[in-house]
């Protein structure tokens, strides 16, 4: 990763792992669901937010694994407060119970990191009729946070503010050519996988940033911002035969490795710097410019209300 550590304003770098960029914080008293927290940069961010005192809820959707790093997590740590709960982003029902199992449970929300995502898979939809990337990625979520938004603004009363962190991806700048293919979602003619997982990743910005101008409207105390994590030898290449060639063969020079990886979000997540700050792309723990799409606020708009359409019209929708 050393051809690219130059650092930027924030004082950091594509080089700078998550406990360097959070060092020095004391994050006791918070509380954060982390999904996707199972492999890759999710375990590392629900690793490092422990380790900084931060309660840490794990939404996986594989418990026996999610069990196994919770475990992992607290031999290495044994002061962590770590709890793993079920979450099929790819089902809406199942968001719904871990959202009713959350509130149930009492405990604040500070902190939501919106990790979890699969990438470049085949045409397939999801259970509930949704092309699977964007269910996944962006469908689940958006209604995760929804249902998460009440929780988080009881506790924002208080004098922490709460934050919203989609994790993104570079690849929104290449999405479809019309940025969301709203009269296309669920086609599979014209289907490109690369392609779809970029529209997935466009509406994780979109989301954000019609989230922040919304909270900020309502003169609410959380921010919502979205980040570009940089590229990672993860499972999330395990569709793609060509990038996981490219990996290994460049791999050592451009490739992050997974404390790096999640630097950014454990940034935008805790820092100090980022106090205030909202509707904004952070790339290498330093904010970052988006595709023009990405900076489209009726297009946010309408994907805001698309959305909603799509999960209330779904058949399986309870």
């Amino acid at each position: 990763m050393w051809l690219f550590s130059r650092k930027g304003a924030s004082g950091f770098s594509a080089s700078s792992t998550a406990e360097e960029v959070t060092q020095g914080i004391d994050g006791t008293g918070l509380t954060a669901v982390v999904t996707g927290a199972s492999s890759g940069i999710g375990t590392e961010t629900a690793r490092v937010l422990a380790l900084r005192g931060v309660h840490v809820v794990m939404a996986v959707k594989n418990m026996p694994t999610g069990r196994e790093v919770k475990e992992t997590i607290a031999k290495r740590n044994p002061n962590a407060k770590i709890d793993a709960m079920e979450l099929d982003l790819s089902s809406l029902a199942s968001v719904r119970k871990f959202a009713a199992d959350f509130i149930s449970s009492g405990l604040p929300l500070n902190i939501l990191i919106n990790n979890a995502g699969i990438m470049a898979t085949p045409f397939m939809l999801s259970k509930d009729g949704i092309e699977l990337q964007l269910a996944t990625n962006h469908v689940g979520h958006f209604l995760l946070t929804h249902l998460l938004l009440e929780t988080m603004k009881k506790t924002a009363q208080g004098r922490t503010e709460g934050r919203i962190v989609n994790v993104s991806s570079r690849r929104h700048k290449f999405s479809y050519p019309e940025g969301i293919r709203f009269d296309k979602i669920n086609d599979q003619s014209g289907y490109n996988s690369l392609s779809a997982y970029g529209q997935s990743k466009l509406a994780n910005v979109l989301h954000a940033n019609e989230l922040a101008r919304r909270l900020k409207e309502d003169e609410v105390a959380i921010t919502a911002n979205s980040l570009h994590p940089g590229a990672i030898a993860t499972n999330l290449f395990r569709h793609s035969n060509l990038i996981n060639g490219l990996v290994g063969l460049v791999g050592k020079y451009v490739i992050k490795n997974v404390e790096q990886g999640a630097a950014t979000t454990c940034y935008v997540a805790l820092h100090p710097q980022v106090t205030g700050k909202t509707g904004l792309y952070f790339a290498d723990s330093n904010v970052a410019e988006t595709s023009l799409q990405a900076n489209d606020n009726a297009l946010a708009r309408k994907l805001w209300d698309f959305t909603f359409t799509l999960i209330n019209n779904c058949p399986n929708n309870t």
